[in-house]
Parts: C-alpha cells; structure tokens; sequence
C-alpha cells in the first residue's frame, strides 16, 4: 500500500513546485530582457550592417584560405576558380567587361556631360603657372572677366591649342560615325518569355531568386535533377 502523505510533505512538495515555477519565470523574463536589449540594439546598426559584416567575414575567411594554400605551395587563385559555378563565373565576366567599356550608352544628359567633362579635363596640358602669371598682369582687372569684358582682340590662340581643337573636333566626328544604336536584347541570350510583360516578370524573379535557384537551373539542364 502506498504511504499516505502527511499534510506536512503535501506542503512541501506545494512549496518544491511553486520553488521551480517561480525559477523558471525568473529564467523567462532575463531571457525576454536580453532579447529586448539585443533587438534594440540591433535596430541602433546601421541598415547596411548585414552586409557589411557578411563582408567582412568574407574577407577573413578568404585571407585564411589564401594563407593556407601559400603555405601548402598550391596556386590559390586556381583553387578559387575550381570552386566557382558557370553562372557566377559568366557574371563576373560580364562584370569585368563592364569595367573595362564604362560608356555603356546614352542615359541621362547630366551623365553624358559629365563623361565628356571629365574626358576634356584628362586630356589637358600640364598648368603652365608662368603663363597663367603673365597673363594676369597683361590683362589685369579683365583677366577675371566679367559682364562687360571684351577679350577678342586682347589674347590671341596659339597654333598648337588651334591644332589640337581641330584634332579633338575630328576625332568626335569621327566617334559619331561608328556609334550605333545598342540593342535592347541580347541575340545570344536564352529566350525563356513569351512576351515584353514576361520578360520584365522573369527578370525580376531572377533579381531577388536567383542565387537560390542557380544549382537547380544548371541540374536541370545537365539532366541531373533529381
């Protein structure tokens, strides 16, 4: 026969269970309160942090790799693009040729300028300073121009700067002959749409999908796919 428990060991067991119930809440709420302080400060990060640490990590893990395959006498870089799949090494690809032809074509007027401003400004001469000095004090207030200014019978343009005018209006002419239209599609690419909505629905798919979807794709067109 079981032990009848006395009033005595039925409270203590009460007190036992309230002992641990209370414990366990204590437990629950430092819990809470830490996760309350680190999503606080997790929202404090800045909105790019992710990123940035993923980066990071990248680095570090790839400065290890590379030391490691230095101190096995092994290339590194060839280790790398052993482990590099068709799609990302096309991307990087086409991201190198990319860099290398930046003027990928007319997109706003602001752009266009700017292209030609700063191709004018690499192609200029060195300062002259003594040239720059002399004119100021032939011309003196008129140097700095202004709205009444008048300086076409006060300097005159050298043969050089005339020659190197005429060269640079020809090279543009010349420029101008060669551009064409650029196509809107790539002739060599997959069709896998069946309208311009289609296509604009597939492209975005691929912008947020893509690099989760990549090994299936290539599965599925070596036949692999299980």
């Amino acid at each position: 026969m079981e032990k009848t428990k006395t009033a005595a060991e039925k409270l203590a067991e009460r007190k036992a269970r309230l002992l641990d119930l209370h414990k366990k809440r204590q437990e629950a709420r430092t819990d809470n309160h830490q996760e309350v302080v680190a999503e606080d400060a997790r929202k404090k990060l800045p909105k790019n942090w992710e990123a940035r640490k993923r980066q990071a990590e990248w680095i570090l893990a790839d400065d290890k790799a590379r030391a490691e395959a230095q101190a096995a006498g092994k290339d590194y870089e060839r280790l790398k693009l052993l482990e590099v799949s068709a799609v990302d090494a096309d991307r990087i690809e086409k991201k190198k040729k990319r860099k290398n032809n930046p003027d990928l074509g007319f997109s706003t007027y602001e752009a266009q300028t700017a292209r030609q401003y700063n191709r004018l400004v690499k192609s200029m001469p060195a300062r002259d300073l003594e040239k720059y000095e002399r004119q100021k004090e032939e011309l003196g207030d008129a140097f700095y121009g202004g709205a009444h200014t008048t300086l076409h019978s006060r300097t005159k343009d050298t043969p050089g700067a005339i020659n190197k005018m005429v060269t640079d209006l020809e090279q543009q002419i010349e420029r101008r002959k060669k551009y064409s239209r650029r196509r809107i599609y790539n002739d060599d690419a997959d069709v896998d749409f069946i309208n311009e909505r289609n296509s604009k629905f597939n492209k975005k798919l691929d912008r947020f999908y893509s690099e989760h979807t990549a090994e299936i794709k290539q599965n599925l067109e070596r036949g692999t796919a299980i």
